[in-house]
């Protein structure tokens, strides 16, 4: 539940449409629900704006299934992230609109709709390479109500390209740019624009890459300003951040 859930239900009970019995059931676990292999925080989109995420990666598709059933009962948009065909196929087995993005490992079931902000984030990508992260950073964002606009293949090795796109990449509010190999284009970007940057560096690269390493140094060292980075790999931290940017 959000504020505005709760204040509604508040109203509810003091025009007399629900009961206190019902309204004390709703928000008895509202806190967290214990379920012993995990510990569902429900009080989170409470306080921070945003629901739990699920991190599938590590988990058994049992335990996956056993964590989305307590958040289906509280009526959330729910986000499972790094997970594989089969975690989606357990999930699918207790709620049938569950959507997976194989390019992205994304599980995304939608309970309720989902307010569009008017301004918008930008992900741009080095390359095709980089899309299963920027993926994940984009439909992290929307989830979560942003719109996002796409940015695909315009990195340092054909630079002319990002050019022909430069004017969507400037109306946004926040900008998104997920490179591997060197991991350039942020800093090409950060002296072009006035807008806030949110790096993410891919392990996409031969060797000496250091399976993102090297990107993450070369974002790091950006002689540009208004960068910011996040970890290797890490699309739903950018998308996530970005979020919280464009609703500022």
């Amino acid at each position: 539940m959000n504020d505005n859930e709760i204040k509604k239900l508040l109203e509810k009970v003091k025009d007399g449409d629900v009961t206190v019995e019902d309204a004390f059931g709703e928000l008895k676990e509202l806190p967290y629900t214990d379920i012993g292999i995990a510990v569902v925080d429900n009080h989170r989109e409470i306080r921070v704006g945003y629901p739990e995420v699920i991190y599938c990666s590590g988990k058994t598709k049992e335990q996956i299934r056993e964590i989305v059933s307590v958040m289906l009962k509280k009526k959330n948009n729910i986000l499972g992230t790094r997970a594989s065909f089969e975690d989606y196929e357990e999930v699918k087995k207790i709620c049938s609109h569950a959507e997976y993005d194989q390019l992205s490992k994304t599980i995304v079931i939608k309970n309720k709709e989902i307010e569009i902000t008017e301004s918008y984030i930008a992900v741009v990508t080095a390359g095709t390479s980089d899309l299963p992260v920027a993926e994940e950073a984009a439909i992290t964002a929307e989830l979560f109500g942003n719109r996002v606009e796409r940015v695909v293949d315009v990195g340092v090795a054909g630079i002319h390209r990002l050019f022909g796109k430069l004017d969507i990449i400037k109306n946004a509010k926040v900008i998104i740019v997920v490179a591997g190999m060197e991991g350039a284009l942020p800093s090409v970007i950060g002296g072009l624009v006035d807008k806030p940057i949110i790096a993410v560096p891919t392990s996409v690269g031969y060797g000496a890459n250091f399976g993102g390493l090297s990107a993450l140094l070369t974002m790091l060292n950006s002689c540009a300003s208004g960068i910011t980075v996040v970890n290797i790999d890490n699309g739903f931290g950018a998308g996530y951040s970005a979020s919280i940017i464009n609703k500022l």
